[in-house]
């Protein structure tokens, strides 16, 4: 959780000194839905959403906290949740699925924070999701990329580190 929040930190410092046409994309590169949605599908849905909530709440913290902490924090937490609910579903991963349940995912995070973003600021839905394309397209990108190669690794290697102290005498 510590190593989300903190390439979170990094990559919204980066964002903010970025032009302002870029910020909406460079925001959305990160571990932290990659992170949740590991820590859901190893250890359940609960840890998953803690996750995910806690690596935004904690990197908001030290960036930019505002009334859209608590809501964007419930969102991520949910692709932890969906993590753990896939694996209940579906098992052990394969890169396809992987891929899917990260797009699928992100998809529905971008619309459920755009759709925030729309009623907060009383603006039509529409015009908030057409605003939100590039970084839709960013987001899907980079969550499909690291859940297929650094989550699936991630997966992996806490399973069997959780295997092998489990067998310990």
């Amino acid at each position: 959780m510590a190593v989300g929040a903190v390439c979170r930190i990094a990559l919204g410092q980066l964002a903010l000194g970025a032009p302002v046409p870029l910020y909406g994309v460079l925001i959305k590169v990160g571990l932290a839905e990659t992170l949740a949605f590991v820590s859901g599908f190893v250890f359940g849905p609960m840890p998953g959403f803690l996750t995910g909530t806690l690596i935004i709440v904690i990197s908001d913290l030290f960036m930019m906290p505002g009334p859209w902490t608590p809501f964007i924090a419930a969102i991520i937490g949910i692709l932890g949740v969906g993590g753990g609910v896939i694996r209940r579903l579906g098992g052990n991963p394969s890169v396809a699925m992987l891929g899917a349940s990260a797009a699928v995912l992100t998809i529905l995070s971008e619309f459920l924070q755009n759709a925030w973003f729309a009623f907060f600021f009383n603006i039509p839905i529409v015009a908030a999701l057409a605003m939100a394309i590039p970084s839709m397209v960013t987001a899907v990108v980079n969550n499909v990329i690291l859940l297929t190669t650094v989550g699936l690794k991630t997966i992996g290697l806490i399973q069997r580190a959780t295997t092998a102290t489990c067998q310990r005498p």
